[in-house]
């Protein structure tokens, strides 16, 4: 039966505590200490008790509608203790508290650099609207906004990463039991951001790189700036890794280039075995710049590397404006050494295109590294027989 204010109310303690059972789990659990509303449930196999008040400040009529909000609430899949601590510190519990919270933890092992420039974004573009909201009040439309006005001022990439890290955040705040749920999780970026034309960096026609080799050869301006670019061939690295390239990063009786983790765009470190012919390009270089700590000084005098703009001047001047770029070496590269049979998975390993996790890093940039010497030694040779536009097979190493 179910219980009424008058059994309650007669309800005596006795030497050891006991229920009154209402019924649909609710019971009363009356000892020395006073007469408390409980209910035992079970969420994905684990036994748990909530309590909900003490009678007679909770009547019975009052338990039992908090009881059918904690049963409706368990039918939907949500746990009524998380609930209840989640509610518990809604108040002091903002984006922009989690969102602190979550930076300390997913800055370790990251640069300082990149980590600053993350906060420095998050500052700028989210925390103004988003940081004084309760995590657990935050709704998809208020996420929503705030990407659109990003995206408004035309920074797209920036609204897609932003996005990404919203939801980094509330994954975080959801696994600490902060909020309930992630609603960044109910958006993609292409359900609320345009899809960017894919950037394709100009480059030269295959056919046409015989003819840009041999214009390389002869430029006439700065030798650094020539040899740069005859290494940039032969390597085909980007140009911030080739620019930013130090002495102390080669060992030339290994025949090897090591650049590091930090100067890399997948912040794993990456090794360029090195050609007969890029060996040579390196041997010219050391009479220049050897004793320095960059292969490719300033002409400045100042202690740091030649800009950026240095190859992509050098090439307008040539002729090659809207025809090639410094990254344009490495599309004709991939496309060349795919049409020669190369594997692929070798191809993209010397590109330094595939992401890998922090297990792996360490010893993927190391794989296949006998057959990319003997591919990045083939590929030598064929630039020289392309010079002479005697054009032969690649064979795959």
């Amino acid at each position: 039966m179910k219980l009424t204010d008058v059994t309650i109310r007669q309800a005596k303690a006795q030497e050891k505590p006991y229920k009154l059972v209402d019924g649909t789990g609710l019971y009363l659990l009356v000892n020395r200490a006073g007469k408390y509303w409980r209910y035992d449930y079970r969420f994905y196999s684990k036994r748990k008790t909530i309590s909900y008040g003490v009678y007679p400040v909770l009547t019975l009529s009052a338990a039992r509608e908090v009881h059918m909000m904690v049963k409706r609430g368990l039918t939907e899949g949500r746990d009524p203790m998380a609930v209840r601590k989640i509610e518990k510190h809604a108040d002091s519990t903002t984006f922009n508290t989690v969102s602190t919270k979550w930076f300390a933890h997913w800055k370790v092992g990251k640069t300082e650099k990149h980590a600053s420039e993350v906060w420095r974004r998050l500052e700028l573009d989210i925390l103004p609207a988003l940081g004084d909201i309760p995590v657990n009040a935050l709704t998809v439309t208020q996420i929503r906004d705030c990407i659109k006005v990003i995206e408004a001022r035309g920074a797209l990439d920036i609204a897609k990463r932003q996005l990404q890290k919203c939801s980094q955040v509330m994954r975080y705040a959801v696994a600490h039991e902060l909020a309930e749920r992630n609603p960044v999780a109910d958006i993609k970026p292409s359900d609320i951001l345009p899809a960017r034309k894919k950037r394709n960096f100009s480059r030269v026609d295959v056919k046409d790189l015989p003819e840009l080799l041999r214009d390389i050869d002869a430029y006439v301006g700065g030798e650094h700036t020539r040899l740069a670019l005859q290494l940039m061939v032969l390597t085909f690295v980007r140009t911030s890794e080739l620019i930013g390239a130090k002495w102390a990063e080669f060992d030339l009786d290994a025949s090897r280039w090591n650049i590091p983790a930090e100067r890399m765009k997948m912040r794993t470190p990456h090794i360029v075995p090195l050609s007969k012919q890029a060996i040579a390009v390196l041997t010219k270089l050391q009479s220049l710049s050897y004793g320095r700590e960059f292969v490719f000084p300033a002409d400045t005098g100042k202690p740091t590397h030649m800009s950026n703009n240095t190859i992509l001047y050098a090439l307008y001047r040539m002729g090659y404006r809207g025809r090639m770029t410094g990254h344009g070496f490495r599309g004709v590269a991939s496309t060349i050494l795919h049409e020669q049979g190369q594997p692929h998975e070798q191809i993209e390993l010397q590109l330094a295109h595939q992401e890998r996790d922090d297990v792996s890093a360490a010893y993927n940039h190391a794989l296949y590294l006998t057959q990319r010497a003997k591919m990045m030694q083939a590929w030598a040779d064929h630039l020289d027989v392309l010079r002479s536009n005697n054009v032969v097979e690649l064979r795959s190493a």
